[in-house]
């Protein structure tokens, strides 16, 4: 970015920066179920973009605790936990089509109503959609770790988009990352200990026990017996 320290610093001074992306977006093939499901539930349950910020109580009929989860994969996890807290509002951000058309899909069936998603790019989304001090919680399970250390500068969780997510917090709102990649907690850890107006919610060290409003995933299930480990963060916003 050259001289300037931040993106936010570039766009003021009206340089342009071209934005690193932390995901790749592999369209895939919709199948017929998830097509008929984006037909039938989009109007509904689907979010379209627009550079204006949200009203929660319009977008669900009613006041309740908002929780956004970035990158719910294919979705399953997302519906479960919108199905075990109906007193909750959920909103679900995802790039990949199918995803969204599977989540659709599980959500309608099941009859959830308290949750609703978007296929764009989540940041955009926080910074123009996402009312400030709204969310009582922002969840980010199994984000892509970039293992790679060229790549590492592509990994969402970054000084920048720490900030991003406190201003979207409310007082008391929790940030909760999810990663199986040692080397990216550690990572996830070091920024958010080092960002301002957060507290760690561990008792002991960085992590914290897997919360029960957190389902297992088979993916997770798989790498358990592979030995693989699972590391929980939540940070709560306290100013």
């Amino acid at each position: 970015m050259r001289q300037f320290k931040s993106q936010a610093e570039a766009e003021a001074a009206g340089v342009y920066v071209s934005k690193v992306k932390s995901y790749v977006k592999r369209e895939g093939r919709l199948t017929k179920g998830q097509e008929k499901a984006l037909a039938d539930y989009w109007p509904t349950m689907g979010i379209d973009y627009v550079d204006a910020p949200l009203e929660f109580s319009d977008v669900f009929g009613r006041t309740a605790p908002v929780i956004v989860e970035i990158g719910f994969g294919m979705g399953k996890s997302l519906v479960e936990m919108a199905g075990a807290a109906p007193d909750k509002n959920f909103v679900g951000i995802e790039v990949h089509r199918p995803g969204v058309g599977a989540c659709l899909s599980d959500a309608g069936e099941q009859g959830i109503e308290n949750l609703r998603v978007m296929e764009h790019d989540a940041v955009e989304v926080l910074k123009n959609m996402i009312p400030d001090g709204s969310l009582a919680r922002l969840q980010l399970f199994f984000p892509d770790p970039w293992h790679k250390k060229r790549h590492h500068k592509r990994r969402i969780v970054q000084a920048e988009f720490a900030e991003l997510v406190r201003t979207k917090l409310a007082i008391g709102g929790c940030f909760h990352m999810a990663t199986d990649w040692e080397q990216y907690a550690e990572h996830m850890a070091e920024v958010m200990n080092a960002a301002e107006g957060y507290t760690n919610t561990s008792k002991e060290g960085d992590y914290v026990p897997r919360p029960d409003y957190r389902p297992i995933t088979k993916f997770e299930t798989r790498g358990q017996k592979l030995g693989h480990g699972v590391w929980d963060l939540i940070y709560e916003r306290t100013k």
